[in-house]
């Protein structure tokens, strides 16, 4: 799959295994042995990793990414104005609670994958909205090529214009729903990583991220401090789905809000051709 600068955005049509967390440890020691396709993952990754701070992500970025970074921040807020983006209204407070909570979701995948520096992957950011964590990404690791998947087509325009400020070059904007891509031949299984933040919960976003994933990729979802129940909840729907639960890691976001969760899963085998269901039915009726 080939990206390359886009001024327009994309239209699309609108049309798992895993044992219980409590045998987790035991079962990902036997999968140390299993050889899955293109699989990057360090072989001692614990279920519950503690990971650096977000502080430390954002100033290791450089002026021209740190300059990028604000260049975002200045649009949201001046495009909130007159459209519901976000309910933060103060640069730093979406600098905090945003931007740090973003910035987060790297070490752990870069753990998880094994990602060296400059290393190229294709990550998707389902129910982009503002453009985060997928835009915050994007600007973080220029080799990445990032694709934001928006049903809205005013925030996908926001995206766009998000895009251009900040000379963005390696983004995709995809205006279409996560059940309608994952259906997709052009996006079904090609993506090394697709993530969610705030979308929905565990279950519904397993559907919605997991056919987008290849075999040997991950789904990563950016939870609150305690996702324990969600998580276990999601169990059936995530092996149902094709994957297997692979570390929870908190993360210290330096937000108001606290401690934060990444939910990682792998993807061990494709994704049955049923899936993801018809429009609306993951949020209505969870596997």
């Amino acid at each position: 799959m080939h990206f390359y600068p886009w001024k327009s955005v994309i239209t699309i049509p609108c049309v798992s295994h895993v044992l219980s967390l409590r045998h987790f440890t035991k079962h990902f020691e036997c999968a140390k042995s299993h050889t899955f396709r293109r699989t990057r993952f360090h072989s001692d990754t614990h279920t519950d990793v503690s990971v650096s701070t977000t502080t430390s992500c954002f100033k290791s970025l450089s002026s021209t990414q740190q300059n990028q970074i604000h260049l975002y921040v200045d649009t949201l807020l001046q495009w909130n104005q007159k459209m519901n983006l976000t309910a933060t209204k103060e640069a730093d407070e979406v600098m905090e609670r945003h931007i740090e909570d973003s910035l987060a979701i790297l070490p752990p995948i870069r753990t998880c994958y094994n990602l060296q520096s400059n290393e190229q992957i294709s990550l998707i950011d389902v129910g982009s909205g503002a453009g985060l964590p997928g835009l915050v990404l994007a600007i973080a690791c220029p080799d990445w090529r990032v694709t934001l998947l928006e049903s809205i087509n005013k925030r996908c325009v926001f995206l766009e214009h998000v895009v251009t400020v900040t000379g963005l070059t390696n983004v995709k904007v995809v205006r279409g729903r996560a059940e309608s891509c994952g259906h997709d031949v052009m996006y079904r299984e090609k993506f090394d990583v697709a993530i969610a933040r705030a979308v929905a919960e565990m279950r519904v976003l397993a559907e919605y991220c997991l056919p987008l994933v290849r075999i040997g990729g991950l789904f990563v979802a950016a939870k609150g401090h305690d996702p324990k129940e969600e998580v276990e909840n999601a169990e059936n729907a995530v092996r149902m789905l094709g994957g297997s639960i692979l570390q929870i890691s908190p993360v210290d976001s330096h937000s108001p809000y606290g401690q934060r969760t990444t939910v990682i899963c792998r993807k061990d085998h494709s994704t049955p051709q049923k899936y993801p269901r018809e429009a609306g039915t993951p949020s209505k009726l969870p596997l």
